[in-house]
């Protein structure tokens, strides 16, 4: 029996390494944010978007459970990287190194924006694995640009509304504003990574023998 990986579990395997990266990329560098067109949002918004478009991918092409396994095994991999961060702040700073305090202020987020990024993740990308499935189901193997950004539009809205809410209500800041900001971003990049999505699945299908979730979106 050979233990080789096939084409197919190769390009698995790198499409959930490249999401795990996005995704723990964009919890590093979340803490700045930037003004775009008078758009307001974290620098994050770009990278953590792109993750929606690995998963409509793996969705497409490998189905719904093998999509959630992915976005399992992002949520462990960004609390991991969270414990680690947060004891390389509390460990003591060398002597003559002057830069805890402005490494402290990137990488420190508090627990409760934590805790808002990962509640958010969880319910945007399993919502976003359903709503895909669901205009699949409707639509069969047409309309791949409908089902990836009505799964991504929608899944993007309940991402912002919830990261949002629960990060800072009560402390002042203006919500609304960083709602509507931060959305109208994703919706622009959701138009403009469908090209993307059409790209990966067809050099995929090409060079492989996987025909997609035809057969799950019948059982289903």
């Amino acid at each position: 029996m050979s233990n080789s990986l096939s084409k197919e579990d190769k390009i698995y395997i790198l499409l959930g390494a490249i999401f795990v990266g996005l995704l723990v990329v964009s919890n590093i560098i979340a803490s700045k944010i930037i003004m775009v067109a008078g758009l307001v949002g974290p620098a994050a918004v770009i990278v953590y978007s792109l993750t929606f478009v690995i998963t409509d991918t793996i969705n497409e092409l490998w189905g719904k459970e093998r999509t959630k396994y992915i976005v399992k095994l992002g949520f462990l991999v960004s609390v991991i990287s969270a414990i680690f961060i947060r004891l390389a702040i509390i460990m003591p700073a060398a002597p003559f190194w002057d830069d805890h305090e402005a490494y402290n202020l990137i990488l420190g987020s508090n627990l409760r924006i934590v805790f808002a990024s990962l509640v958010a993740y969880l319910v945007s990308q399993y919502h976003d694995i359903w709503a895909f499935m669901f205009w699949r189901r409707l639509t069969g193997e047409r309309f791949l640009w409908l089902r990836n950004n009505l799964s991504t539009g929608a899944s993007q809205l309940i991402d912002t509304s919830l990261f949002i809410t629960l990060a800072f209500w009560g402390t002042g800041i203006p919500l609304m504003p960083m709602i509507i900001g931060q959305f109208l971003f994703k919706l622009i990049i959701a138009a403009i990574d469908t090209p993307i999505v059409y790209l990966l699945i067809g050099v995929i299908k090409r060079n492989t023998n996987i025909e997609g979730t035809s057969s799950e979106v019948k059982a289903s």
